[in-house]
């Protein structure tokens, strides 16, 4: 096991609230990086970006959500044409496959509508618990956690709420993060993840909770 996992849990609500309260008065309002214009254009970019980067699939839904901004749209493209979109995206073929499945799916059970629900998105080809949390979150502004691999290592390397797997870590935070920044807190762990706590190199000179952090070795 890794030195930083193998360090104790942050358990002090005090030091939880200050860590998120921190990350609150340096970004009060954090975005999501990916772009879109309505949930189901959500619902696909975020489907999209699974082994993929965000500015990868922005460059390739602008022209996109152009054409095909609703489910109804998307499915009269066709899985061909939706590919020749798509194609500088990591396992594209399969991806687009999902995405037409997907918003024929909308259009046959949830008249055409982004279901609101975790269990309902999860229903959806190509849909897993990280897209629907982020869904959730964004669209509807629902205080849930999508952990990927920054907010993972993030969580982990505090640590904040440790575990093995991303489903330890999303219910390890939901029990600790005070109500009042549940919305926003995977945003700014995911960002924190980004920018600042690297995976090869953190840089721990310029974070905003160096002091609350137990990690080791700490970078100069």
């Amino acid at each position: 096991m890794s030195r930083h996992l193998a360090n104790p849990p942050v358990v002090d609500p005090a030091t939880v609230a200050e860590i998120f309260r921190r990350f609150e008065e340096a970004n009060p309002e954090p975005k999501g990086e990916l772009e879109y214009t309505n949930p189901f254009t959500l619902l696909v970019a975020v489907a999209l970006s699974a082994q993929a980067t965000d500015v990868g699939v922005n460059k390739a839904t602008r022209a996109l959500f152009a054409i095909a901004d609703t489910p109804e749209k998307m499915v009269a493209l066709g899985e061909e044409q939706l590919r020749d979109y798509i194609k500088t995206i990591g396992l594209f073929r399969t991806k687009a496959k999902n995405v037409i499945a997907l918003s024929q799916m909308l259009i046959e059970r949830f008249n055409a509508t982004v279901p609101q629900t975790r269990a309902e998105l999860e229903q959806l080809p190509g849909v897993g618990r990280k897209t629907a949390n982020v869904v959730l979150n964004i669209a509807f502004g629902e205080p849930t956690i999508a952990v990927d691999t920054h907010l993972f290592r993030v969580a982990n390397r505090i640590p904040l709420a440790p575990g093995a797997t991303p489903l330890a870590v999303e219910l390890g935070l939901e029990r600790i993060v005070p109500a009042r920044y549940g919305r926003h807190a995977h945003h700014w762990l995911i960002l924190h993840g980004r920018y600042v706590c690297k995976a090869r190199k953190p840089e721990c000179p310029r974070c905003l909770i160096n002091d609350l952090c137990r990690f080791e070795p700490k970078t100069a």
